[in-house]
């Protein structure tokens, strides 16, 4: 991979190539990033391959030892899909993408406290590595960096939103606006029951971010631990191959944001909508006689509510992500079906924004290059004519 800042009259823009042909916006040096062997030869020959995976359901969402084997057999349902499984964290001050076993088991075995693995959104991530901490990624801190090296599906369990009582305190999670920043399409079941659920989906219209559904359940959005929230998805996508057909149109529109499918958890996980209400309603008024907030409300309530069902939830938390990482799985694989028949890999890609696949062509301007080259592959041909094969 490289980057190349062009200063035209005054005005620097910076372009990026990964593999596949694609000009990207990288948001992070690659200095900062760690990338497994498995998941960079998948990024180097199939990136559509690459499913995306967080963390903190690995720091934050489960107990030990559930969270540990559920992160595995996570990664493992992936792989016997046919794709191949990132899951991001921080470990040491360092971005990981793709973890070794020890390294989940570090992560698994971290305790969520003052000195333990940080909940890590977009702006923890400047003070977590600086400090050579561990983090968990949250859905907002995974999408930022899977865009940054070029992955564009990512599982989870449950998206963030907006929480109840939003209109006054203000609390909307970071996830909704990387939502809208990203060009990754995620794959969960819906929003956290805990949260406004209607509210959160006017706000992914507000980021431009397009919901659907998935599977035969038709419109009715998801909530989490249960299959319908009483509110409705603009659109449906009955299989993995229409879920791929819209994520490649996506690309091919440079809309930069992302898509949200809720996947509706397997029926016979989920569980009964009105006990539900019933226990996350004395969940959130536990909460704030405790005086919990912040980062840390979605994850006292998680445990609350486990408590409360008996560890009801939790089993269902578990079937849940599971079922979305074989379903993110399934569409990576259509996705790379579909696009290895459509795009060259070997073209030339330097490219403006906006610009086809055509050659650059600049005159009478000053102009000033800065390439900046990551890895020992390099081809170059005419004045600005750059092609590396290798991503990041």
């Amino acid at each position: 991979m490289f980057r190349l800042s062009a200063t035209i009259l005054g005005r620097t823009r910076w372009y990026c190539t990964g593999s596949y042909g694609a000009t990207t916006n990288r948001r992070i040096s690659p200095s900062l990033i760690d990338i497994s062997p498995e998941v960079r030869e998948a990024l180097q020959h199939a990136p559509q391959s690459v499913v995306a995976l967080e963390s903190t359901i690995i720091t934050h969402g489960m107990p030990y030892p559930h969270n540990l084997d559920t992160a595995l057999e996570v990664e493992q349902i992936v792989r016997q899909q046919g794709a191949v499984p990132a899951t991001v964290a921080i470990v040491g001050g360092r971005i990981k993408v793709g973890l070794e076993a020890e390294q989940l088991r570090l992560l698994a075995r971290t305790d969520s406290g003052t000195d333990g693995a940080v909940k890590t959104s977009r702006r923890d991530m400047a003070y977590v590595l600086a400090t050579g901490r561990n983090g968990g990624t949250t859905v907002a801190g995974t999408l930022l960096v899977a865009n940054a090296v070029g992955i564009r599906i990512f599982a989870t369990g449950g998206i963030g939103g907006v929480h109840r009582e939003g209109e006054r305190t203000m609390d909307v999670s970071a996830d909704l606006i990387e939502l809208g920043r990203c060009p990754v399409a995620v794959v969960s079941s819906g929003v956290k029951s805990i949260l406004d659920i209607p509210r959160t989906l006017e706000y992914l219209e507000t980021q431009g971010v397009c919901v659907t559904t998935y599977g035969s359940a038709g419109c009715e959005f998801p909530a989490f631990y249960t299959r319908s929230s009483g509110s409705k998805a603009a659109y449906n996508l009955a299989s993995a191959t229409e879920a791929a057909k819209m994520l490649h149109v996506n690309r091919e529109l440079g809309l930069g944001s992302g898509i949200l499918i809720g996947v509706p958890i397997p029926e016979q996980y989920a569980l009964d909508a009105t006990e539900m209400d019933t226990v996350i309603v004395e969940a959130l008024r536990e909460a704030e006689r405790k005086r919990i907030h912040g980062k840390a409300v979605t994850p006292f309530i998680l445990s609350a509510v486990s408590k409360l069902t008996r560890g009801k939830s939790l089993d269902a938390n578990m079937a849940l992500i599971k079922n979305n990482a074989r379903v993110a799985a399934e569409i990576a694989v259509e996705l790379k079906r579909i696009e290895n028949g459509t795009h060259n890999e070997a073209s030339p890609t330097l490219v403006p924004d906006g610009a086809s696949g055509a050659p650059l062509i600049i005159g009478g301007s000053v102009i000033d290059i800065c390439i900046s080259v990551l890895e020992d592959d390099l081809k170059v041909c005419g004045m600005l004519y750059v092609y590396i094969k290798n991503p990041f």
